[in-house]
């Protein structure tokens, strides 16, 4: 932990305050904020935050109703509940790039009688005026990009919700029920507000997986600049341009947005715990 966690943190922030543009940088000296400050001045950097912000908004907003849905179905003990939970589950076993490849196909842009994957299905069941470029209109492009990640970790979001229902004493309903409560205010009144360390724990989890997200969006677009997020842009950066302390900035920058996220849940876990003792 301390030399490939920690110690490889220190080495990106060090990188990110130095001027080593290329690996034949000769006269490396620290220019201090300077690549972070350029960075916010570099429109490619701000197009590329923009896409995230949209793609985390979309897919946590997706994940958490899909998930809350397939939940509230099952959490009663439905019959072939074994099933359908592990049906919901399967994609999360499914990697990232792999799936992005089968995305990429699926939401391919060509339309009507060329249209393949999703605009083919929409035209044949009758709906072809929602036929859709997808991935490659700047307008819906990280709209379209979350519907593979809502699609793979709706399962995993919905196991989080039924564990949570399932840790709710089945007293309180009995209770309430005995006091006349409808099923609807026993939701409302009772067993959503149990979930909500459930809530917190799926939105950290999903938060900081949107934010860090790589491989999706390079199996499915590689490097278009219509899908461009961080990690993408930080990959060209360094590999591409050879730039390795802007690079490196883009790292710690991700770094310091899931601290951001993290470190909240994380104080919040331990004072639960010690008042739980």
């Amino acid at each position: 932990m301390a030399v490939f966690v920690y110690g490889m943190i220190g080495y990106t922030l060090r990188e990110s305050l130095q001027n080593r543009t290329n690996s034949y940088t000769e006269d490396v000296f620290y220019v201090g904020l300077t690549n972070y400050i350029e960075l916010w001045q570099d429109p490619e950097f701000t197009h590329a935050l923009s896409n995230l912000l949209k793609f985390t908004a979309v897919f946590m907003i997706g994940c958490l109703l899909s998930g809350l849905i397939m939940s509230l179905l099952l959490e009663k003990g439905i019959k072939g509940e074994g099933f359908f939970r592990s049906t919901y589950l399967y994609p999360m076993a499914i990697s990232f790039i792999a799936m992005g490849t089968s995305w990429r196909w699926l939401m391919d842009s060509a339309r009507d009688a060329d249209a393949t994957g999703l605009n083919y299905l929409l035209q044949k069941v009758g709906l072809g005026a929602l036929q859709s470029d997808w991935y490659t209109s700047e307008a819906g492009s990280m709209f379209a990009m979350s519907l593979p990640a809502i699609w793979q970790m709706s399962g995993y979001v919905m196991a989080l919700f039924l564990a949570g229902f399932r840790g709710i004493p089945d007293d309180l309903r009995e209770a309430a029920r005995v006091d006349g409560a409808t099923e609807y205010k026993i939701y409302r009144h009772i067993l959503f507000p149990q979930l909500s360390p459930t809530f917190l724990t799926v939105l950290i989890i999903l938060g900081h997986i949107s934010m860090k997200v790589f491989d999706l969006i390079f199996g499915i677009a590689t490097k278009s600049y219509v899908t461009k997020v961080l990690a993408i842009y930080m990959w060209q950066v360094i590999f591409d341009f050879q730039n390795y302390a802007k690079g490196a900035a883009i790292a710690i920058l991700i770094l310091l947005m899931i601290a951001v996220a993290v470190i909240p849940y994380l104080v919040y876990v331990n004072k639960t715990e010690e008042a739980n003792k």
